[in-house]
């Protein structure tokens, strides 16, 4: 499992909260957390003020109460904890998996438990949120999947051809073949001042 982590294990950037201007960065590696900073005012004496970087390992940082308290202030009490987490050794391994494993396990999920998977993280929430999720899931609960309903798909995702209803999904591909059709006969059609010359 440990050659599922990464060199960087979770980073964040945001600017601090109002009224303060300033921007930071938090990264925890394997072996170490880093803390960024960039000074932005228009003070005199801060203007000029350089970018700073502190390196702390994972130990240090369980005990940098000073530090804990600027991540909790910039990022939020449950991004803190998360970071205390992942440096006492307690990694989301599930998170890391390759996404196509990952899709083929929440292919065994109802839609119900697909809803609150996308609001565990950031990765489930772009997962549950794919093209590739959803065109799965439609060719999963479809006995076939015409070439006409892929180019509807195409102009409209696959989760909205999931969600449309049978009636609607008809309507609109008989709206789509209708632009086809009317399309490839203004392509037959001679222009006008072809017309005009003969």
């Amino acid at each position: 499992m440990a050659s599922l982590l990464g060199e960087t294990l979770f980073e964040i950037s945001g600017q601090g909260p109002a009224p303060m201007k300033d921007y930071f960065h938090f990264a925890i590696m394997k072996s170490e957390v880093i803390w960024s900073w960039w000074k932005i005012s228009l003070r005199l004496d801060c203007k000029n003020a350089p970018p700073g970087q502190l390196r702390e390992t994972h130990e240090d940082f369980l005990e940098d109460n000073r530090l804990q308290n600027q991540v909790a202030m910039v990022f939020g009490p449950h991004i803190l904890q998360y970071s205390k987490n992942l440096c006492q050794g307690y990694y989301d391994f599930i998170a890391r998996l390759p996404n196509a494993l990952l899709f083929k396990i929440m292919g065994y999920l109802d839609l119900e438990n697909i809803s609150v998977l996308s609001r565990t993280c950031r990765k489930f929430r772009e997962l549950c949120n794919s093209e590739e999720f959803w065109e799965q899931t439609v060719r999963k609960h479809c006995d076939t999947v015409t070439p006409t309903v892929e180019a509807l798909a195409k102009e409209v995702g696959w989760k909205t051809i999931f969600f449309t209803n049978k009636l609607q999904l008809q309507m609109q591909i008989s709206r789509r073949k209708q632009k086809d059709n009317q399309s490839c006969e203004d392509k037959d059609e001679p222009s006008s001042s072809s017309v005009a010359s003969e």
